[in-house]
């Protein structure tokens, strides 16, 4: 099962938000990211940190996801990092030749650490 965790963005410094995914970011998800994302990618001067520590699989679908992200943040003058980014997402980005378009910092920001507030789940029926 894959799931979008993430409640109100918590505020990591002044300014960044922190989106946590966790599960498989593919085809299937895909879309339910994006849909949470543009909204935190709309305004001027995003700063947003999205921790991937507890995703276990991402495929062509969801990098376009993180490039839209990126694409969407750089355009309005802003920051996208990637936090908790493991071996397995580095190898997938230094392959899809995305190695250097993302910071990557080295594990979650400190206000990621506690708890969602809230859960959203492409699987769910509503």
């Amino acid at each position: 099962m894959s799931q979008i965790i993430s409640g109100p963005p918590r505020p990591v410094d002044s300014a960044a938000r922190v989106v946590t995914v966790s599960g498989e970011i593919d085809l299937r998800t895909a879309q339910a990211l994006r849909e949470r994302l543009d909204p935190l990618t709309a305004g001027p001067c995003p700063d947003l940190v999205l921790d991937l520590r507890a995703v276990s699989f991402i495929d062509c679908a969801g990098l376009g996801v993180l490039c839209r992200a990126r694409n969407r943040v750089l355009a309005r003058h802003g920051r996208l990092r990637l936090a908790g980014a493991g071996t397995f997402l580095r190898r997938v980005l230094r392959h899809a030749g995305l190695a250097g378009a993302f910071e990557i910092l080295p594990d979650a920001p400190a206000a990621a650490a506690g708890p969602p507030t809230a859960t959203t789940n492409p699987d769910a029926t509503t």
